[in-house]
């Protein structure tokens, strides 16, 4: 293949510092040993010639100025996407008064428990400050461990009916032998991994974790990333009576930078890969 050029547009305020946090910056590691030329951009005010950009805005809902940005390029990945708040592609959502008896589960209606936006927000301190007096007396809702698990609707606290980005939803988890799953679905162009993830916690987390199991991505989540537009990113979501069902809906993952095993490294490779199907 020719050598091409490749960019990544990041928020603003991302550094290249930042950047590495990401399972992005692994891929471009990859496609610079390729021989391909990969810039990252930092806001909007710096166009580069390039034959493809990848929209990489940490951000639930992303600035119209970044799409705008992105679309003066002949090929633009995660282009279509503008919103991935669960309230936006969510299945299992619920609403105080709701006829359903079963568990739910209350968690963030923002990606990360909203702290890209804390990151990222105009005048975070003061934002921030504003933002605790007012929720004194609620529960937080800042991070995977504050989310919880009730018995019923009727249980949850009125609170949390009353807090901004917070949604609630019918608690369907996937078990394996008394154990939580998670299957994790990340995928580029026409290349794509998943793992099964087993651990004694419905947040499925490292440090609740028993084991990883690599498996094919079900063929039903494939289609439901293309319905939702998605070129690159992550996916949550479990097995129920044979119907996928999603989770979490992730454009800008997240990434571990050190002790890298070999089958995680040759995973990425893989999806790396994929960028080279939108040059064909």
């Amino acid at each position: 293949m020719t050598p091409k050029k490749i960019a990544v547009l990041f928020h603003e305020k991302d550094t290249q510092r930042s950047a590495e946090r990401y399972v992005v910056h692994g891929l471009a590691e990859h496609w610079r040993n390729d021989g391909h030329q990969v810039d990252y951009l930092f806001g909007t005010r710096d166009f580069r010639v390039a034959d493809l950009i990848l929209v990489h805005i940490d951000l639930s809902v992303v600035p119209d100025q970044y799409l705008e940005f992105a679309s003066r390029y002949p090929i633009v990945l995660n282009g279509k996407i503008s919103d991935i708040r669960k309230s936006a592609y969510s299945k299992q959502l619920l609403q105080k008064g709701d006829n359903y008896d079963g568990p739910v589960f209350v968690k963030s209606d923002l990606n990360f428990a909203g702290g890209p936006e804390r990151n990222f927000g105009p005048s975070i301190r003061q934002v921030l400050s504003s933002a605790m007096a007012k929720l004194s007396s609620k529960p937080k809702m800042r991070k995977a461990s504050d989310y919880r698990v009730f018995n019923s609707l009727s249980e949850v606290p009125e609170e949390y009916f009353s807090m901004g980005n917070v949604v609630i939803e019918k608690f369907l988890p996937e078990m394996d032998d008394g154990h939580y799953v998670i299957r994790n679905y990340q995928f580029l162009g026409d290349r794509g991994t998943a793992t099964k993830v087993i651990g004694t916690d419905p947040m499925v987390k490292s440090r609740t974790e028993i084991k990883s199991i690599e498996i094919d991505p079900d063929p039903e989540i494939i289609e439901i990333r293309h319905v939702m537009n998605f070129d690159y990113g992550k996916f949550d979501y479990v097995v129920r009576d044979g119907k996928v069902i999603l989770f979490d809906a992730n454009k800008t993952t997240g990434a571990h930078t050190k002790g890298i095993s070999p089958q995680l490294q040759a995973m990425r490779k893989y999806r790396a890969e994929g960028l080279y199907s939108y040059f064909k």
